[in-house]
């Protein structure tokens, strides 16, 4: 017992001091490398921004404000295929990150009972174990085989002492790791409102398109019956008819095609909501469907930094990337193992449960290095800390793209927001040039053709600023994708 408890002391003093060697932990901390970010963002002097509350940073709750399109957003979220399952990774990695905490603690087996024979031959044995041999009769011939009986049940644990900062290193690797998954999930969140925004603009763009048409069919149908009129009047020939006719076909033509693409737009929301197609109910007003004023600003552009899920993800991913390299370099260094059971076994099932006789019980301690592993953990360390330089550049691409996206938003906004000017002063021209065209025409001073032309070029005008405004307002939605917005 005496020289047990030797024993004991010297292993839980090596134990100790191998355990302060935690202090002197190997690999690099991970620190955030230096990013390239301007002071702001180019574009970012227009009136139209001004300098309260950052778009990125507004719940989108807050930032739309039709209760349609926040009902769709909702149902999306809740029941788009690709979120349940970054819901689920988002579980598996938090199952994963929980189950290595463990590894600190040492593990614990139970064997409830064993039991072998081992034949041998009569020779095998001798000495005083010799007695405990069975045998068949007790005048055994000369070449009778023996067999010897085991019987047991034992408790045996083995804890690796993490010298090197293996396990805790191995623990940073699993928390980026889950973080990055939850961005990822944060990214599918961002996208899947963008998304049905874009769709849902989409829809009434299309309506608005098809009240353009069917106004334009009216209008055409009022000028037909005055051209035929004069044709009766012998005061112009057939052919103004016809032309006019043509001009009714082309807008009444627009009505059924986008009525096609209604329904294709619709079943596309109705996916991304998870549901089967069916139709949507739209909203009541085109104007105003988001946060548009000038209480919002751009923001600094170190906040895309905190506010994208992609370029937090990335960062986990050089956090990872960092630890595994710490890992990688552990492994080349000796490992520390201490172990142990304590149990009950005898030679005869009688005796296993004779106490003390049957006691069982032992401790190891394990210090091994590797010293030649065919250059395998020297490659593998060298290509992780590969690795983690290449997870440094794609953080580094990944902030220069975002900077640069947010900017081009910037200015597509802007520009758009020109466009949108010309253009219902365009339409204004238009209908105007078509009143005068129609009184013209009655008055004898103008040609069928030029009412024709005139109301053709009202209604590209009109489909054009239509156009122009959903651009406008998908523009307006990316800048706040851009600045990070969506995922809160």
């Amino acid at each position: 017992m005496k020289n047990i408890k030797k024993y004991i002391s010297a292993l839980c003093l090596a134990t100790g001091l191998l355990i302060s060697m935690n202090a002197c932990k190997i690999g690099k901390d991970y620190v955030q490398p230096k990013l390239k970010l301007p002071s702001t963002f180019r574009g970012d002097t227009l009136d139209f921004f001004g300098d309260t509350s950052s778009m990125g940073l507004i719940h989108w709750k807050t930032f739309f404000h039709d209760p349609t399109l926040k009902m769709l957003i909702d149902s999306a979220l809740a029941n788009n295929f690709e979120m349940k399952t970054a819901l689920l990774n988002l579980q598996i990695s938090n199952r994963v990150l929980a189950q290595n905490k463990s590894n600190y603690l040492p593990s614990v087996s139970a064997t409830l009972a064993n039991g072998s024979r081992t034949w041998r031959s009569k020779d095998f044995g001798s000495g005083p174990l010799t007695k405990y041999y069975d045998r068949k009769g007790e005048k055994a011939p000369e070449n009778m085989f023996v067999y010897q009986s085991q019987f047991g049940s034992d408790i045996s644990f083995s804890w690796e002492i993490d010298i090197w900062k293996k396990i805790s290193s191995k623990q940073e690797q699993l928390l980026a790791e889950y973080l990055d998954t939850q961005e990822a999930k944060n990214a599918i969140q961002t996208n899947i409102i963008t998304s049905v925004a874009k769709g849902y603009f989409n829809l009434l763009m299309l309506d608005a398109k098809i009240e353009v048409a069917k106004r334009n069919v009216q209008l055409n149908d009022s000028t037909l019956r005055m051209i035929k009129l004069q044709y009766t009047a012998g005061e112009i020939t057939a052919l103004a008819i016809q032309q006019t006719e043509s001009q009714r076909l082309l807008a009444a033509s627009l009505v059924p095609e986008l009525e096609k693409q209604i329904v294709i737009q619709e079943n596309a929301l109705q996916t991304l909501t998870g549901k089967l197609p069916d139709s949507i109910k739209r909203g009541t007003s085109y104007e105003h469907l988001f946060a548009e004023s000038k209480e919002i600003s751009l923001g600094s552009p170190v906040e895309i930094i905190r506010n994208r899920p992609d370029i937090r993800s990335s960062e986990f991913q050089l956090m990872a990337a960092n630890a595994n390299a710490n890992i990688q370099q552990a492994m080349r260094y000796p490992s520390f193992n201490i172990g142990g059971v304590l149990g009950v076994n005898a030679m005869l099932p009688r005796n296993w449960f004779n106490i003390p006789g049957a006691l069982l019980g032992g401790i190891t301690g394990n210090l091994t290095t590797p010293i030649f592993k065919n250059k395998t953990l020297k490659t593998q360390h060298e290509v992780a800390k590969l690795e983690r330089d290449k997870a440094e550049i794609q953080l580094q691409q990944k902030v220069v793209e975002a900077v640069a996206e947010v900017s081009n938003a910037v200015v597509t906004v802007d520009k758009q927001r020109e466009q949108l000017e010309l253009a219902r002063k365009r339409v204004d021209n238009a209908h105007l040039a078509v009143k005068n065209a129609n009184l013209l025409f009655k008055s004898g001073y103008a040609t069928y053709l030029e009412v024709i032309t005139a109301q053709s070029n009202a209604l590209d005008s009109d489909l054009d600023l239509v156009e122009l405004r959903q651009q406008h307002l998908d523009g307006f939605l990316d800048l706040y994708r851009s600045l990070g917005g969506g995922w809160r």
